[in-house]
């Protein structure tokens, strides 16, 4: 084989290779405004527990602005954004209500909120869980998975993947109309 050939022969190996890496490394592109199968105030009304196991549902909230965030301890990007949901729902205090839900048990989700230090409210919702996270656009059923309604309970997003702050905290200010601060 002449050299000519041998470098293209490398060539086009090294193009495969790092065109297979990026492929392999970049984000997954998150899914954003998805029609949802399923009404607000059926979301609104469905009934999770929380940790000591008690009936909760969104409803709760009306009035507020709900970021509902689908989620479980063995997702990598949910352990990375729920410190930013901790965040903001700090910040936002009293106009935006973050909910986390888990298909996974109580005692689990207790351990790992007392762990991470997160104050928002974790419910569980076993199978139903995933079965409305997919009525609510992901249509893939991967984690996480964040939905927004605002103070109507209007579903106004619907994200799979996890949420840089800066782009959460820019819709809660457009939900809001105001700033955001304290």
């Amino acid at each position: 084989m002449s050299t000519k050939w041998l470098f293209a022969l490398v060539g086009m190996l090294a193009a495969s290779a790092g065109t297979a890496l990026w492929l392999a490394t970049r984000p997954a592109s998150p899914v954003q405004d998805v029609t949802p199968s399923v009404s607000p105030g059926a979301v609104m009304a469905t009934t999770f527990r929380d940790t000591q196991g008690r009936p909760r549902s969104l409803g709760e909230f009306q009035g507020k602005a709900v970021v509902l965030n689908f989620w479980a301890t063995w997702c990598a990007p949910c352990r990375e954004e729920m410190p930013v949901f901790q965040r903001l729902q700090a910040k936002w205090a009293g106009r935006v209500q973050f909910v986390g839900v888990s298909a996974e048990d109580a005692p689990k989700v207790a351990e790992f909120a007392k762990r991470l230090g997160i104050t928002y409210p974790l419910w569980v919702g076993g199978d139903e869980a995933l079965e409305l996270s997919r009525r609510l656009g992901n249509r893939r059923g991967v984690l996480p998975h964040t939905v927004i309604f605002d103070g109507d309970q209007t579903i106004l997003t619907s994200r799979v993947g996890a949420y840089p702050e800066v782009d959460l905290d820019a819709a809660l200010h457009l939900i809001s109309g105001n700033s955001g601060q304290k």
